[in-house]
């Protein structure tokens, strides 16, 4: 298995700058207006990260899995700070999460790669192709590997005790609900953030609802000038390609 995954590694290093971003996801953090949508940030609270190995999962559908692999670059351990893009409400559509980021450190990022599992299928990669993570309850979340194992058995031991119910209708409707009554900005009625505290631990969990919905959604590791990770982005709306005019219609 080690010889397939440092093949794995070598066939990525070849291919590696067809995995950037084709957006500078800087600038959802920075301006306040694209594609004449206005944007701003929020800040949702901490995101514990104890050992850096990192999943970005639907919390509802794929987290629960225990078999779910980290992204095979680790970020360094710690608590940050998880922020989010919000696509402000007009008169043709609600807020939106357009993206999420955890920064690392205070350097700006220059270039953002695609992050990878280790077990992707390289050989077919085009330039803007991504691999992403898969959505099926609308939501999404950023997860440590040691945390994982946590809300895995904690999932396990909820559906024994509730085997009639199910964890969203049974538990988390009501936590979303309940923080939107404490901060509605920017959220619907139903909830749009949760940021998590696993039972029984300080470790938090940020869950956000994911962009347009159901789907696929890329995760890039932001790196510095130096060549170091300092950014974790989840790209939820491609706003340019979402809302900007195409000047040929």
């Amino acid at each position: 298995m080690k010889g397939l995954e440092n093949n794995w590694i070598k066939k990525w290093e070849s291919v590696k700058e067809k995995t950037v971003c084709t957006v500078d996801l800087n600038t959802y953090f920075e301006q306040e207006e694209i594609a004449g949508k206005k944007l701003t940030t929020i800040n949702i609270g901490s995101c514990d990260l104890p050992s850096g190995n990192i999943l970005v999962r639907d919390p509802l559908v794929y987290l629960t899995n225990r078999n779910e692999r980290p992204y095979f670059q680790k970020a360094p351990a710690g608590k940050y700070e998880t922020e989010i893009c919000v696509i402000k409400s007009d008169d043709e559509d609600c807020d939106r999460y357009a993206a999420v980021r955890l920064r690392f450190n205070e350097n700006r990022a220059v270039r953002f790669y695609e992050a990878l599992v280790g077990n992707e299928n390289l050989e077919t990669l085009e330039e803007g192709d991504y691999f992403g993570f898969c959505v099926d309850a609308g939501l999404g979340c950023v997860c440590d590997e040691i945390i994982h194992r946590i809300y895995c058995d904690w999932d396990e031991q909820w559906r024994k005790d509730n085997p009639d119910d199910n964890p969203y209708d049974g538990y988390f409707a009501a936590l979303f609900k309940e923080n939107y009554h404490l901060r509605p900005e920017y959220q619907r009625t139903g909830g749009d953030w949760l940021n998590w505290q696993v039972p029984r631990t300080e470790y938090h969990i940020p869950i956000f609802q994911s962009g347009f919905g159901d789907g696929t959604y890329p995760v890039y590791w932001g790196i510095d000038e130096g060549g170091e990770i300092c950014q974790l982005v989840i790209q939820f709306i491609d706003i340019e390609l979402a809302y900007g005019n195409d000047e040929e219609n």
